[in-house]
């Protein structure tokens, strides 16, 4: 692992190669795929034009599928897995961490009550990192008050959730989950824990009655002085910006009950109005970017959705040692981890654990040239976010970076953020265009991470033992059905677009890696041959016409 230097990397890859058993198994199936093509040319019917035009389309529609094949095999056939040394992170950077922002997006208190949403940022606040160097922020689309209250409450919540999480090596760290799952534990004080769990208790109480009485009361309103920006918001689709900054990690007096510094806690609603296009989740990220480089301006951003919480205490140190390593860190622009689903059932009707995708298909990918980014569990460098592309001379200090100086006290720093956030800050900008997280594609996020990928910026997949995040999956079929249409149609729009595949990414990005994300990439189109496949042959055996051999016949060998 070391080299002549001395030198030990922050991570290592190790091959995760299929079994031998499994390898000739597909050899087999490629052999039966060929035997299959050999009859469709070899028993082409030479009579019946309606008969000769189904046959065609068969070969073509099956020929389709072998490719997709191909290509399905060519990811999996040599996955790989990455293990990361925290220890030795420690001990040559501690003192040199980085700044980590966490962007937390919500767009619904109905869809998204509330107290889901602060458990996901009590997780974030309670990393296993230093505090002064955390940064969280909560983007509100919904301009929900409700929200804004639920927010209020985990700042002083977390002034005692902290300090138990660090001082018992809680795991995981939203305290909804911990207290659901786990009993009480054999190295947590009895006192304690029933004191954290009643403070819980009685918060998660008082959130949820003011959600059920759907607006704030006045008595509350009178604890902080952001309520007041509620009283000039129309609709949640025309309103001004709000920025409001609940813990200030740098100021002096936020300490947790054990007189430890606490983690900055922002909570941003940017401005809409009717006649602007607010371009969605990319529109949120955007201005979350814009804002925190105003507040803390971290080097390292990561992104989640709202009802994925930290179930891993160690994500941050984990992603950093593929940062911060010497020799390969500076090419990576941004780590991703795999979505896992805490509320699947046994049997999982729907596929939603996504399982093949993040246990066989990724990790080949991975081992292709990279993952694409999937909008949720990522940590990415600022700087790939914002236009820079990746220079071979040039290595990315995380350190220097995050030496910037962020100055002016709280109410002035938001003042200054608000214009961050308007409607009219992106005129006539590169934002959403070559800035930012893209704007125009039903899949941003997977378009924004082709496009980082295209500037020269190498991406990582990490899937640890323990889950780094868990969040919840559609319950129903319609609902998979709406996510998994939004994801097709959204893949299939990357390949067509002036900057996916066809005409940007093959001149940046390796052959073996551009057919490793058409596996998503062609899932639309996929609909075609299976329609086909579906239809016809039941058509003709109403007309007598045979597409199949018998079994009795000797070419059903071929099949």
């Amino acid at each position: 692992m070391g080299n002549t230097n001395g030198y030990l990397p922050l991570f290592e890859t190790k091959s995760s190669g299929r079994p031998f058993l499994i390898k000739l198994y597909v050899l087999t199936i490629f052999v039966a795929i060929c035997m299959i093509w050999v009859y469709r040319v070899r028993y082409l019917p030479v009579e019946g034009v309606l008969e000769r035009w189904a046959w065609i389309g068969m070969f073509f529609a099956e020929l389709w599928f072998s490719i997709y094949w191909f290509i399905t095999h060519l990811v999996r056939w040599n996955p790989i897995c990455r293990y990361t040394f925290k220890d030795r992170l420690s001990q040559r950077f501690e003192k040199d961490l980085p700044g980590v922002d966490i962007f937390v997006c919500t767009a619904d208190a109905e869809m998204e009550p509330p107290i889901m949403v602060i458990n996901t940022v009590l997780s974030m606040m309670a990393y296993d990192y230093p505090p002064e160097k955390l940064s969280v922020f909560l983007s509100d689309d919904g301009v929900s008050e409700l929200t804004f209250y639920a927010m209020l409450e985990a700042s002083r919540f977390s002034k005692y959730w902290l300090p138990f999480c660090k001082q018992f090596n809680v795991e995981p760290r939203s305290p909804e989950a911990y207290f659901h799952n786990e009993p009480l534990d054999d190295h947590v004080n009895d006192k304690e824990w029933l004191f954290i769990k009643k403070l819980y208790g009685d918060m998660k109480n008082r959130i949820e009655v003011t959600s059920k009485q759907g607006q704030v009361s006045e008595d509350i309103r009178k604890e902080h002085k952001g309520f007041s920006e509620w009283d000039f918001v129309s609709s949640r689709h025309d309103h001004q910006t709000i920025v409001q900054i609940l813990i200030d990690g740098r100021d002096p007096l936020a300490m947790d009950s054990e007189a430890q510094r606490l983690p900055t806690l922002v909570y941003l609603s940017r401005e809409k109005r009717p006649h602007y296009p607010h371009n969605f989740k990319a529109g949120a990220m955007n201005a979350l970017i814009r804002v925190s480089s105003r507040i803390s301006n971290g080097p390292i951003i990561m992104n989640v959705d709202c009802d994925m919480y930290s179930n891993n205490s160690n994500s941050i140190r984990d992603a950093l040692c593929f940062f911060m390593d010497e020799e390969k860190g500076h090419e990576l622009g941004y780590v991703q981890y795999p979505q896992s689903m805490k509320n699947v059932t046994k049997n999982d009707l729907y596929g939603n654990s996504m399982k093949v995708i993040f246990k066989m298909e990724f990790p080949g990918i991975d081992a292709n040239g990279g993952p694409m980014y999937i909008g949720t569990g990522c940590f990415h460098r600022r700087v790939n976010l914002c236009e820079r592309k990746h220079c071979n001379e040039h290595e990315v200090d995380s350190k220097r970076e995050s030496d910037m100086k962020i100055e002016g006290n709280a109410r002035d720093v938001e003042e200054e953020c608000k214009a961050l956030a308007s409607c009219a800050y992106e005129e006539n900008t590169q934002w959403g265009k070559e800035v930012g997280l893209m704007y125009g594609y039903l899949l941003e996020d997977g378009m924004t991470g082709f496009s980082i990928r295209c500037r020269g910026w190498r991406s990582v997949y990490f899937n640890p033992e323990r889950k780094a995040f868990l969040g919840l999956a559609p319950t129903t079929l319609l609902q998979t059905l709406v996510q998994q249409e939004r994801w097709s149609k959204g893949e299939l729009h990357i390949l067509l677009s002036r900057r996916g595949p066809f005409f940007d990414g093959y001149k940046s990005l390796p052959l073996r890696l551009l057919l490793s994300y058409c596996i998503y990439f062609l899932w639309a189109a996929n609909c075609f041959p299976t329609l086909y496949y579906v239809v016809v042959p039941s058509l003709c055996m109403l007309r007598g016409i045979s597409l199949f051999p018998k079994v009795r016949d000797f070419q059903f060998c071929y099949l």
